[in-house]
């Protein structure tokens, strides 16, 4: 690919280009991960890093308690893990309405009834033991010492702790956690967080073993059972990640993988196989008729997306019913260019998160994800070991009449996912890991960022930089303020019902790219850091 290395957006960053590459969005774990490249680990050993570094800098997005996601090529061919947890064994549909009413139709938001078997440290485990280099003890170095001696808050993280103090300030462990003085730290002040770097050293000296059943999952049951829950030690014993083929979709001679459900992965997929019917790249990159026509491909791909997705086993249709040639060119065609829609499920039986990536000289590239899915989580965070856990369970249905009936809560089932990374290749050879993070952003910002780079030759860090929409619901759209006015009028024009806002941390995402120039030991990578975030891309 011959990128325009000019960049029309308003933005402080350039592309960096290095043989050996981190891009996070904390410059300390950007750090973390160049410390093991320097001491001779490979591309996973400083993606665990990271990813256990980010657990301390950026908590509002994911922590010890997370979940997360990987794609990566080995240097050989592409692996894909899933590391989303699974529901407590007492979980069932009547669990939660004895609890919460009959008129319940999802799990809470918040406290322990949210919370699933958190599989990030698994993953951390399993990509290390498989294709890791150094030892995984040293892997935790890096974010045991922040952790220990901490590390002050920047911009965007401290705006959206601030944020969640009031809603969460109250739920089991949070404020000892993240309070230290009562209330949130403020940009500059120092965070430690001492607990965290108990629950780091105990998993780095047990390989993980102390979380999946050791002292740490005997604590979080012990403190579950005080405030209400019921996950147990054996939840934790018993819990596996899953090693799984990444779906691919071809676009324009390259294509796309993702994580197969349960993740929303295959949302961008879907949204890429209609826009494949179409020559987006004769429309202007930021007029009205590009945006408008990835906006109502976006629509279709959700409409199945949360109609379809959930758990595999559960599912009524097949991924590879869902993105179907022939069906994506049938929901193509309902596409009208001069109207918003709101669209309907077809029927493809007739044919707070963090992301990093990181990537090395030999050729190794990873792709990888984590999250507490909403804004700290569950809230509750184990205070022995710093253990701040997620709210995935919230994501199941607890209605078998709902839209989705796949997505019912079940004992040891994983609920709709929405964290995702990605991974680009052509003919065979590995092109791009990347990912934009936020919530039901990903697939969106995965479809935008990509057109941009593939229809429009726009370089990853101008792709990065370059204003987003994201689709909410129905007609809904909110959009960044820096996308020309003309558009967002003409937009308006055709349907589209919009908020215009300014948010730099989650209504659109934040993402990091790596893009294999060539040889690594030669050419080496173009890195890209998303400026929405206090991110980093760096290398040597």
């Amino acid at each position: 690919m011959n990128f325009d290395y000019a960049n029309p957006y308003l933005s402080t960053r350039l592309p960096v280009f290095a043989r050996n590459v981190v891009s996070t969005s904390h410059p300390l774990a950007a750090q973390a991960g160049l410390r093991m490249l320097w001491k001779g680990g490979n591309a996973v050993d400083a993606a665990v890093a990271a990813a256990a570094a980010m657990t301390i800098v950026e908590p509002v997005s994911n922590g010890l308690g997370s979940d997360a996601f990987c794609i990566l090529w080995d240097g050989k061919e592409l692996h894909g893990l899933n590391a989303s947890g699974r529901a407590p064994q007492t979980w069932t549909p009547d669990y939660f309405k004895r609890k919460y009413g009959a008129d319940a139709k999802n799990p809470p938001k918040r406290g322990f009834d949210a919370v699933t078997v958190p599989g990030a440290v698994s993953s951390w485990v399993a990509l290390s033991e498989r294709f890791g280099k150094l030892p995984f003890a040293d892997l935790m170095e890096p974010a045991i010492e922040i952790a220990e001696r901490g590390y002050l808050l920047p911009t965007v993280v401290q705006q959206k702790w601030a944020a969640a103090t009031d809603e969460l300030r109250g739920l089991p462990g949070f404020a000892d956690a993240f309070l230290p003085w009562g209330r949130a730290p403020k940009v500059g002040e120092l965070f430690q967080f001492q607990s965290a770097a108990r629950g780091l050293r105990a998993i780095a000296n047990t390989r993980g073993a102390a979380f999946y059943g050791g002292e740490i999952a005997q604590a979080i049951e012990r403190f579950s059972a005080q405030h209400g829950g019921t996950v147990t030690a054996r939840d934790f014993e018993d819990y596996r990640p899953e090693w799984v083929k990444p779906l691919g979709k071809n676009y324009r001679g390259y294509t796309l993988h993702e994580i197969p459900p349960n993740g929303q992965g295959i949302a961008a997929l879907i949204a890429l196989g209609i826009l494949q019917n179409f020559d987006i790249g004769s429309l202007p990159v930021d007029g009205i008729d590009s945006q408008h026509l990835q906006i109502e491909a976006m629509k279709l791909a959700f409409a199945d997306v949360y109609r379809y997705v959930a758990e595999p086993s559960s599912m009524e249709v097949t991924p590879e019913q869902m993105l179907d040639d022939a069906y994506l060119a049938s929901r193509a065609k309902l596409i009208d260019m001069k109207k918003a829609q709101d669209f309907g499920a077809g029927n493809p039986v007739k044919g707070g998160t963090i992301y990093l990536t990181a990537a090395d000289e030999n050729g190794m590239m990873v792709s990888f994800i984590q999250s507490n899915y909403m804004g700290f989580g569950s809230g509750c965070v184990e205070p022995q070991f710093g253990i701040s856990l997620q709210n995935r369970g919230h994501g199941f249905s607890l209605d078998a009449g709902a839209l989705n009936p796949a997505n019912l809560v079940a004992p040891g089932k994983r609920p709709f996912h929405t964290i995702i990374p990605a991974f680009l290749t052509k003919d065979g050879q590995p092109v791009m890991s990347y990912g934009v993070m936020g919530a039901n952003m990903q697939p969106q910002g995965h479809m935008q960022t990509l057109v941009r780079m593939l229809d429009y030759g726009q370089n990853p860090q101008a792709a990065c930089d370059a204003p987003r929409w994201r689709y909410n619901a129905g007609l809904e759209i909110n959009v960044e303020s820096a996308l020309r006015s003309d558009t967002v009028q003409g937009l308006a024009e055709r349907g589209h019902v919009m908020e215009v806002i300014n948010d730099s941390y989650q209504d659109f995402g934040a993402g990091q790219f790596i893009w294999r120039a060539g040889d690594p030991k030669v050419e080496g990578y173009v890195v890209a850091s998303d400026p929405r975030r206090d991110g980093l891309a760096a290398g040597f």
